[in-house]
């Protein structure tokens, strides 16, 4: 009689857990098509799906939130319509019914942008994009920041549309540094008024620094140093000041210099740099993974790579 009673407790005890799962699925919105797996012990899901798709280098998350809704994507064999989704590492993606490649590890690479090219991947008028100039043999980049066709200079490049949005953000408060020169005479006092900031035309723009090199000719030189980066700022604030910018060249941008790189050039920051430059601050602000897709293999390896270039 008493085994027969333990049989009994023991069996309702394992319905009553069958129950308490069935209802917590239930509780969770689970159904039968439910693209997320429902293997036990699986980590929180680590990002949007539009996100982990452009970190495999395939489009930027614009693109791929286009491709989700139009039924290109399917997640653990479900097509997903809705870009409103987390994934991580358990999830079986894929796209026109690829799998999805492995992320790659964040990189960034400094571009010596010449005059005559626009930054945009795309140009509605048809003028020639940076990303056409590129080497063919590069990863999809994104750009950090613009710099119009008539400038030139220091533009940085990542395939990390993440770390690219962070390094724009003017909280990140990174310096930006240009030489420039413009047609006409400005005095010192005028240009240490900008140190306080100045409104143009509306538009407030905030503390600049100035200095001028020296004057040639009909032209002066200046450096100008910023932290905002406002689309057609320089321009616009030294218009201001009565001056006509006819070059413009981006020597700097936060620790990354422009130096001698050539008219043209690209030129990949070292990961072990880019981690030092960064910080651990914007790191975690960009999500930025240093390793890729193997863990400490591919981070060894980087290392390596490092070391031998230099």
């Amino acid at each position: 009689m008493a085994a027969l009673v333990t049989r009994l407790r023991l069996c309702y005890q394992a319905n009553a857990s069958i129950l308490t799962l069935s209802m917590t699925d239930a509780m969770a919105g689970k159904s039968d098509d439910d693209p997320r797996p429902t293997q036990p012990g699986r980590a929180r899901p680590a990002m949007r799906i539009a996100k982990a798709i452009a970190r495999a280098g395939l489009c930027s998350r614009r693109e791929a939130e286009e491709w989700i809704v139009a039924g290109r994507v399917a997640v653990n064999g479900v097509v997903v319509t809705s870009p409103a989704l987390d994934v991580g590492a358990g999830d079986r993606v894929e796209v026109d019914g690829t799998p999805l490649p492995p992320p790659e590890r964040a990189r960034l690479f400094r571009y010596h942008k010449p005059r005559g090219l626009v930054s945009t991947s795309r140009d509605p008028q048809g003028r020639p994009t940076i990303f056409e100039a590129l080497p063919k043999d590069l990863p999809r980049l994104l750009s950090v920041g613009r710099l119009d066709i008539s400038s030139e200079g220091l533009l940085l490049l990542t395939n990390d549309g993440a770390l690219a949005r962070v390094l724009e953000l003017p909280t990140t408060a990174w310096l930006r540094r240009y030489r420039v020169r413009a047609h006409g005479r400005v005095s010192e006092a005028d240009l240490a008024r900008l140190g306080a900031g100045i409104t143009v035309d509306g538009v407030d723009y905030g503390p600049i620094e100035a200095k001028l090199d020296r004057v040639q000719g009909a032209n002066v030189w200046l450096t100008l140093a910023m932290r905002e980066g406002k689309n057609r700022e320089v321009r616009n604030v030294l218009g201001a000041l009565g001056l006509a910018v006819n070059r413009l060249i981006r020597v700097s941008f936060g620790p990354f210099q422009l130096g001698d790189l050539a008219v043209g050039a690209v030129e990949e920051v070292a990961t072990r740099h880019l981690r030092e430059q960064l910080g651990k601050r914007i790191a975690a602000l960009a999500g930025v993974d240093f390793a890729g897709p193997r863990g400490g293999e591919r981070e060894r390896l980087c290392a390596h790579a490092d070391q031998v270039g230099g």
